[in-house]
């Protein structure tokens, strides 16, 4: 899902790329906030950072005495992408294993679709194995699928998140 947030950030200008008339200042303190936020790439609580939609405020700059360089708070929205139990969402399968597939889904790249949550569907090996149901539909890869979310995992140390799914629903499976 989608998330519209409103978040408050700091921003350090290093004193080199200060400018006396401000309009570099501002310039300046966009494109180290776009730098940042890129770098950060997820949270536990927001998702996956999209983009940055607008600058709300900057507040007043203060010195670093050791360095020079001077910390603005800033506060702007921007557009976070998270997942949820119990949400439909698409994505494409990677990577087709005995035991079940790895799909990607926008940032998400790890997520997982046990055999045993594809119901009607058999494993079939050989040098491009898919997994096929007796109305010929099947899922291999470069698919894409609509499934249902189980459960997610925030891994901290990788800065993603993981998720476990299923094709047991109504209008899950190969979208064609």
């Amino acid at each position: 899902m989608f998330l519209k947030v409103q978040l408050p950030w700091n921003v350090i200008i290093p004193a080199e790329n200060l400018d006396a008339k401000g309009l570099m200042l501002q310039r300046s303190i966009v494109v180290c906030l776009l730098d940042d936020f890129a770098k950060k790439r997820a949270t536990k609580d927001l998702g996956y950072y999209l983009a940055v939609s607008t600058l709300e405020s900057i507040g007043e700059g203060k010195v670093r005495q050791q360095t020079g360089d001077v910390l603005f708070p800033v506060v702007f929205s921007g557009i976070t992408f998270k997942i949820f139990r119990g949400e439909i969402l698409e994505g494409v399968v990677h990577k087709v294993l005995k035991h079940g597939v790895l799909l990607k889904c926008g940032p998400i790249e790890n997520i997982y679709l046990s055999s045993l949550k594809m119901p009607g569907y058999r494993y079939v090996p050989g040098e491009n194995p898919v997994f096929l149901n007796d109305k010929t539909s099947k899922i291999g890869k470069d698919v894409a699928v609509r499934f249902i979310v189980l459960g997610t995992k925030w891994l901290e140390a990788e800065r993603e998140f993981q998720a476990l799914v299923s094709l047991e629903g109504d209008y899950l499976g190969p979208v064609s």
